[in-house]
Formats: C-alpha cells, structure tokens, sequence
C-alpha cells in the first residue's frame, strides 16, 4: 500500500471512529433525556404538589369498581418501597392508607433489598423510591408494579384494581395501556459522604 493509501486508510478509520463515537453519545444523551424526562425528584413538598398537579387524574371507572376491589382484599396485597426523609415516600404511603381504609387490602413496606431485587425481576429500568406493587397472597413471585413515584389515590385506585385483573387473566397487554402512566415523582437522595466512616 502507497504513503497515499495509508494514509487515506488511516483517515477512514478515524472517521468511522468519529461516527461511532458521536452516535454512542447521541444515544447516551437520548437515554439521560428519557431518564431525566420520567424521573422527577423533589425534595420540598411544594415541589411534589407542583408536579402532582401536572398528573391528570382518573375520573371514569367502571360499574364494578368499588365492588371488585373490596371482594378481592383478601386476595391481594400492596407493597412498596421507601426510605427514611423521602416526602413522595410518606405522600404515597398516607394515599394507600387511605386505599386500606376504603377496600380493606393489606399494605406493607418492603426492604431495600428486596425492593431491589422486585425491580430487577420486572425489569424496571432504575431502583428508586417509592415504588408499590399488587400482589396476589397466595403467590409471592406474581406482581404487577402500580405506581413508580407517588400518584393521585384515584390513579393508585385504578392501577390497583387492573393489576387485580391482570393477575387474574385479562390480558397484559390491554391492562398495561389502561394503566395510567407512571409519576416517577421520586424523592431527593442525599448525596454520599467523602468521609469512609460515614458511608
């Protein structure tokens, strides 16, 4: 191969490098846009009223709404993830209460670690808090996550009772578009020590 050759093989290259390069950065920059887009931290609850008013609440139900969730509390449970400080934690935690009063479902937190491992089997695409799950009691490997951040409890109510019917074979499918989309409104974590005696 000629000096010329060479070097217009080598300036190949370096352009192929480039475009690599600039459509692996587009693609990273696509996925923090995404990721920033769903996830919204807050860490005043002024904040968290601000973007909950953004949430459209579910307004239609229907006929056999409140009848099916309170004939199935003995079959379901709600669980959720949470972490000490975090105010869309205590926020979701006060609205499922609520939830418990009215339908009569047991609802518990979980741990980090098993919280973790929930997210991971979903294939959730990032561990934060709160997230709460409906699963069936019988049946500890089934869940269907119903709120990732907190919600509305009307909103909560509605993914309740279609993760009820899922569970019991309507169609994935069909339920996953009735949902109603995710808040990701997560709390603000505290940023880790410098200091190795405090981590």
């Amino acid at each position: 191969m000629t000096r010329f050759g060479k070097a217009r093989f080598a300036w190949m290259l370096m352009a192929v490098w480039a475009q690599m390069q600039s459509t692996a950065d587009a693609q990273h920059t696509d996925r923090d846009l995404a990721r920033r887009a769903a996830i919204h931290p807050v860490s005043t609850a002024a904040d968290m009223r601000l973007w909950l008013a953004r949430v459209p609440t579910t307004r239609d139900f229907p006929a056999d709404f409140e009848i099916m969730l309170r004939s199935q509390a003995t079959l379901y449970s709600i669980e959720m993830s949470t972490s000490p400080g975090c105010l869309p934690c205590g926020d979701l935690w006060i609205r499922l209460s609520a939830f418990r009063a009215r339908y009569g479902w047991q609802v518990r937190t979980l741990g980090q670690e098993e919280a973790m491992l929930r997210s991971g089997r979903l294939g959730l695409p990032w561990v934060g808090n709160p997230v709460a799950w409906v699963r069936p009691l019988a049946d500890p490997n089934r869940m269907v996550p119903i709120a990732i951040g907190t919600d509305h409890g009307a909103n909560i109510a509605r993914n309740a009772w279609l993760a009820a019917r899922m569970l019991t074979g309507t169609r994935a499918a069909l339920g996953v578009r009735a949902m109603s989309k995710f808040t990701g409104i997560v709390g603000v974590r505290a940023p880790a020590s410098s200091n190795p005696k405090r981590r």
